[in-house]
């Protein structure tokens, strides 16, 4: 009885094992054959290893970051999610040649696979549907690490400028970048006051630190930090006022999710109730709100770091 069981098991073993072997050749097949012909270059990202046609000509971009290092770099998009795309890049939005392909969120595949895209940019919103995108086109993973924000960010410009032949380019921005960053760096260096990053929703307030999606203003900025928070969670470590309060931080950066989801400002009112009056950032004036659509929306591109950058260094004089 044993023996048999075993001899089913290894059996099913070797069928599960080679039925992987095949999907996988299946998966480098399609990949091959859509490549057929062209030049190519092979892309390891963070979901695998992806074959493409160098400098694209129709690609469907679903991360606002890359989105906007494509735009900062001279090159043009076939598909792009309207819905959330900044203002900033408001002639991509009113481009009629340009289509909308769904959200950040919920990628419309129909209207992706019409397109027939040479290329896929997918970040950490779309990354569950990497396996039916790979269907469509080749695509590559193109998000930033939380941990390791600045490098994980130069190479996804890298990375952009390699695929569409644009290197010299990216490097010269990501040069004046970093010249920008580093004199951030000097001045918060030198600053002994301490920050709290919140994202506000419908009352209540999540706090990120060090590491976090919003780490940015400790991590790449050095601005030191009022509370050790060690909390993974993509959507931070829910706060209460009066841990707010207690805290008592000297720098409060708020973002209002509402506005960049629902395009809902909230009011003061809500979000300055009284325990956050008597902190010191509220007293003397520090209490920073940042825009939704840089802060939230995108972030790891090319433009809007830099706008990140400057949001800083100008409210922190």
């Amino acid at each position: 009885m044993i023996k048999k069981f075993l001899k089913t098991s290894s059996s099913l073993f070797v069928l599960v094992m080679g039925l992987q072997l095949l999907l996988s050749c299946q998966s480098s097949d399609k990949q091959a054959g859509k490549t057929a012909g062209q030049d190519t270059l092979q892309v390891s990202h963070k979901l695998g290893n992806t074959v493409l046609v160098k400098n694209p000509e129709r690609v469907v971009v679903l991360d606002i970051g890359a989105l906007e290092t494509m735009d900062a770099l001279g090159v043009k998009p076939i598909g792009i999610p309207k819905k959330f795309v900044p203002a900033y890049l408001k002639d991509l939005l009113d481009d009629p040649n340009i289509a909308d392909v769904g959200s950040v969120i919920e990628p419309d595949f129909e209207a992706i696979a019409a397109l027939k895209p040479q290329l896929i940019l997918l970040s950490t919103r779309q990354e569950r549907f990497y396996e039916e995108l790979q269907e469509i086109a080749p695509a590559v993973f193109i998000g930033t690490d939380n941990k390791n924000y600045l490098p994980s960010f130069e190479k996804n410009v890298q990375l952009i400028g390699r695929i569409f032949e644009k290197q010299n380019d990216a490097q010269e921005q990501l040069n004046a970048l970093e010249t920008k960053i580093k004199q951030a760096q000097a001045k918060y260096s030198q600053d002994p006051n301490k920050a709290l990053f919140l994202i506000f929703n419908n009352g209540k307030f999540s706090a990120f630190g060090q590491g976090s999606r919003f780490g940015f203003i400790h991590d790449v900025l050095g601005i030191k930090p009022v509370l050790d928070l060690q909390d993974e969670s993509v959507h931070g470590q829910r706060v209460s006022n009066e841990l707010i309060a207690e805290s008592n931080p000297d720098y409060l950066f708020i973002v209002d999710r509402n506005a960049a989801v629902l395009g809902k400002v909230s009011s003061k009112e809500d979000v300055e109730n009284k325990l956050i009056k008597q902190t010191n950032a509220y007293k003397q004036g520090k209490t920073f709100y940042l825009n939704p659509n840089v802060w939230f929306i995108s972030g790891g591109g090319l433009t809007s770091v830099n706008m990140m950058v400057d949001d800083i260094v100008n409210l922190i004089q």
